[in-house]
C-alpha cells in the first residue's frame, strides 16, 4: 500500500528527512536509500508517495519514494546544481591544460603538483566532513572547504561533490564553490603573465 505525504525537512548533508502523511499522523523518516539514484535528491517541500516499512526498533520509515508532479530530470537539476557533464569535463580539460602548460616549460612541476596535492587534501576533506555528519560529530567548516578549493584543490572538491553526493544540493554553498574556482583560475591565468612568472620564480627560488 502506498501513502502520499510532504518532506517537510530534509538534511542532504546527513542523507535523510522527514515526510509527514497527508492524512495527518507522525512524520515518517526517510533515508536518501529510499529514492533511488533515478529519483535523484530532494531538497525539501516535495510532494512523494511511499510505502511504509519498520526498523527493528519498530519505527516507521519510508520506502521506495517517488516524487508526484516533478519531473525527475528536474528534480535532479534543482538538488544539484551545476551538476551536469560539462563541470567535470571541464576540470579535467583545466588538469590537462596546467600538464600540457608543464611539459611545454610555461609553467613549473610545482604548480601541477600543488592542483594535485590540494585536490586529494579537498578530497579527503569532504569525506571526513560527510562522515562526521552522519556520526553527528565536529564538521569541517564550509569555509576551509572553500579554501583548499581556492588554493588549487577545486577539482578534488568537484569530484567529492559528485562521486560523495556532499554538498551538492546547497545552493549558497555551491555560488561560494564556482566562486572559488572563478578566483583560481584567474590566479592561474596571471601567472602565464610577465608580472606573474617573475613572482612565480621569486617564490620558488625562496622554497
Amino acid at each position: 500500500m502506498r501513502y502520499q505525504g510532504r518532506i517537510t525537512s530534509w538534511k542532504d548533508d546527513q542523507g535523510y528527512g522527514f515526510i509527514t502523511p497527508n492524512g495527518g499522523g507522525g512524520e515518517v523518516f526517510a533515508h536518501i536509500r529510499a529514492f533511488g539514484r533515478r529519483q535523484g535528491r530532494p531538497t525539501g517541500n516535495e510532494i512523494v508517495t511511499y510505502e511504509l516499512r519498520s526498523d527493528a526498533q519498530g519505527r516507521a520509515q519510508a520506502a521506495n519514494v517517488e516524487f508526484v508532479g516533478v519531473p525527475r530530470r528536474a528534480v535532479q537539476l534543482a538538488a544539484a546544481p551545476g551538476q551536469g557533464r560539462l563541470a567535470p569535463l571541464f576540470a579535467i580539460a583545466f588538469l590537462g591544460f596546467v600538464g600540457v602548460a608543464v611539459f611545454v616549460g610555461r609553467l613549473p612541476m610545482a604548480v601541477l603538483a600543488l592542483y594535485l596535492l590540494a585536490s586529494l587534501l579537498s578530497f579527503f576533506a569532504y569525506a571526513f566532513d560527510k562522515s562526521a555528519a552522519r556520526r553527528q560529530q565536529w564538521r569541517t567548516r564550509e569555509s576551509t572547504l572553500h579554501l583548499f578549493a581556492l588554493l588549487g584543490g577545486w577539482p578534488g572538491a568537484l569530484a567529492a561533490q559528485r562521486l560523495l553526493r556532499h554538498k551538492s544540493a546547497k545552493a549558497s554553498f555551491q555560488l561560494g564553490y564556482w566562486f572559488t574556482v572563478l578566483l583560481n583560475c584567474a590566479a592561474l591565468g596571471w601567472l602565464f603573465s610577465l608580472p606573474g612568472q617573475r613572482s612565480l620564480r621569486a617564490v620558488l627560488t625562496f622554497i
